[in-house]
């Protein structure tokens, strides 16, 4: 499976409402900064669109929004373009801008990401189908990027939806706390051999 166009998402830690409108100018300022390795482009404002993509930055190869599908606001990373590597380098490689983006708007605007929950999208309907047979499919694949990221962490891995029509959509939930910061010094640790 030669899975390119992956989503992950990370959910804020308050579940109170929070107000997008300064993130339309933290995002104004990541372009002019060039925080990212990717060239950024423009900063859309759909915050009228209920649960839908809030505020979202514009790059080349990813979009980054502050996304309230289904009513839960989160950091949603999207990559367009095309990825080097084996599906779990690819998957780690996007978790990591995901958390990347988390931690610099923690420290920018104070805003809080929880670790415990990650989504991941495949967004290839085609390759990936939203079937429990291509989950297990994909089970092994996911198991040493998941492994990574959470550490000695248990968690689990679930389809979010089982409607053939929609994207495979998984959700990773650590069954103990663990914070964004955690989360990245994981995926930098280095692999110990077996």
């Amino acid at each position: 499976m030669d899975l390119q166009h992956l989503n992950v998402k990370v959910f804020v830690a308050s579940p109170g409402p929070i107000d997008l409108e300064p993130f339309i100018g933290i995002f104004n300022n990541w372009i002019q900064r060039h925080l990212t390795d990717d060239l950024l482009i423009d900063v859309a404002d759909y915050r009228h669109t209920v649960n839908g993509p809030g505020v979202v930055l514009i790059g080349h190869a990813a979009n980054y929004s502050l996304d309230q599908t289904d009513g839960r606001l989160g950091l949603l990373y999207s990559h367009k373009a095309a990825l080097m590597g084996s599906i779990a380098d690819r998957l780690c490689e996007t978790m990591r801008a995901t958390l990347l983006a988390c931690r610099r708007l923690e420290h920018e605007n104070g805003l809080k990401f929880s670790g415990s929950e990650v989504q991941l999208t495949f967004n290839d309907r085609l390759l990936a189908p939203n079937t429990p047979k291509t989950l297990e499919a994909l089970r092994p694949t996911l198991q040493e990027p998941l492994e990574r990221l959470y550490g000695q962490a248990a968690y689990t891995l679930n389809r979010i939806s089982g409607d053939p029509r929609e994207r495979l959509t998984l959700s990773v939930k650590s069954v103990t706390p663990i914070t964004v910061t955690t989360l990245l010094q994981n995926l930098a640790a280095e692999r110990m051999p077996a």
